[in-house]
């Protein structure tokens, strides 16, 4: 038992002793570092960021009018010209409206032709008459007063059969009168005003039912295709309800989100490339076409809305899409480039430390144009090899172990 425990001591100590003899070793060895080589190649600068396409000319048709979606003509995706029906309201109230008011105008017009004869035929007729027979019993009512009155000059008559001779005449007189007051009594001015008033109000509720008849029917405002559009038959708008949007589509605009310190990179005219998550493996390519003239606050960031043309021949790209934006900033041919990770910045200076023979020395750069990996460095030759970040901090003239990555 007592072997077992010293063996078991022995190998401990010997295992403990290899530990701190490799740790020795390592004490006095150079840390490794892994290198870079300096390349010469075509480097671009590329701003990286996201978007919201828009249309370049959009119109909206909303309803004019309440009612319920009777036809619906057109879907989404379909080209439209100006002026195109694209969805029908029920119309059926306005309909019946202005059906009773061309019934009333005609009415109305019939009733005026005969106000303006002097009334009814029939009741003319009946007065007519009746001026006929009393006009006759004047000329006999006359004729016998002047039979009376001859007689009574004569002494053949009397005093009285005169005055009820005169009476007769006067009799007959009045009631031709009467009669003609009768007639003329069958239109009077204001018959004339009342029927001109009721005409003036039927047109204008036919005015006012065609005017709804029309409103009914909801219009493209302008030409080009429709990239939105969700009604359903018999589905209820109000007045003021988005029908359908309408826009050019064959080129559209990115509102592009540019984060504030790379906007000084962004000049009219640089090309962009946009991409859509719903549709991978497609490009589409424009150019900027307007920079910015204010900082927005975009949640954490602060941006400048970027406006940049996209061709968009088959019209796929669609409104409202959020979309990623690349613009090309800059590209330099044949440069000289190293990993952007080699770039060390210290006590206000940006350099790099540069491999001679097992020893890193440091030397400032001057940055060029860089992407997302690489940066170009004017004062450094192809093959230069320069320190990548290593777990140990470097110092100007150190040892090192280099390790040259491919």
């Amino acid at each position: 038992m007592k072997s077992k425990r010293l063996w078991l001591t022995l190998i401990v100590l010997a295992i403990a002793g290899v530990a701190l003899w490799k740790l020795e070793d390592q004490r006095g060895r150079p840390p490794q570092v892994t290198f870079a080589k300096a390349t010469r190649e075509n480097i671009s600068s590329l701003v990286s960021t996201n978007g919201k396409v828009e249309p370049v000319e959009s119109g909206i048709a909303r309803a004019e009018r309440s009612g319920a979606v009777k036809n619906i003509l057109v879907q989404r995706g379909q080209r439209v010209e100006k002026g195109q029906t694209l969805v029908e309201l029920d119309a059926s109230d306005a309909q019946a409206e202005l059906k009773t008011a061309e019934a009333q105008q005609a009415a109305i017009r019939a009733e005026m032709q005969t106000l303006s004869q002097g009334g009814r035929a029939a009741d003319r007729a009946v007065i007519d008459t009746a001026l006929d027979k009393a006009r006759l019993e004047l000329k006999i009512a006359r004729d016998n007063y002047a039979s009376a009155a001859r007689l009574r000059d004569k002494k053949a008559g009397t005093e009285i059969e005169v005055r009820t001779a005169k009476e007769a005449v006067d009799r007959a007189q009045a009631q031709i009168q009467a009669l003609q007051q009768q007639r003329a009594a069958l239109v009077t001015p204001a018959d004339h005003s009342g029927a001109e008033a009721r005409l003036d109000e039927a047109k204008t509720a036919a005015q006012l039912a065609e005017a709804r008849i029309r409103m009914s029917v909801v219009t493209a405002p302008i030409s080009g295709t429709i990239y939105q559009f969700d009604l359903k038959p018999g589905a209820y708008l109000n007045a003021g309800d988005l029908v359908a949007s309408i826009g050019r589509l064959d080129h559209v605009h990115v509102k592009v989100y540019v984060d504030e310190p790379d906007l000084g990179r962004v000049m009219k005219g640089m090309p962009v490339t946009i991409t859509w998550d719903a549709l991978p493996g497609r490009q589409w390519k424009g150019s900027v076409d307007r920079t910015p003239t204010e900082i927005v606050t975009m949640g954490a960031r602060q941006v400048g809305e970027v406006l940049c043309n996209i061709d968009n021949p088959d019209m796929d790209l669609k409104p409202g899409s959020n979309v990623n934006a690349v613009i090309l900033s800059e590209t330099v041919e044949n440069a000289i480039t190293i990993p952007k990770e080699a770039v060390y910045r210290q006590q206000g200076q940006t350099g790099v430390y540069l491999l001679e023979t097992d020893r890193v020395r440091w030397r400032k750069i001057t940055q060029g144009v860089n992407n997302t990996a690489r940066t170009q460095v004017k004062e450094l030759k192809e093959g230069d090899e320069v320190a990548l970040p290593s777990e140990k901090p470097l110092k100007d003239g150190m040892a090192v172990e280099p390790l040259i990555q491919n």
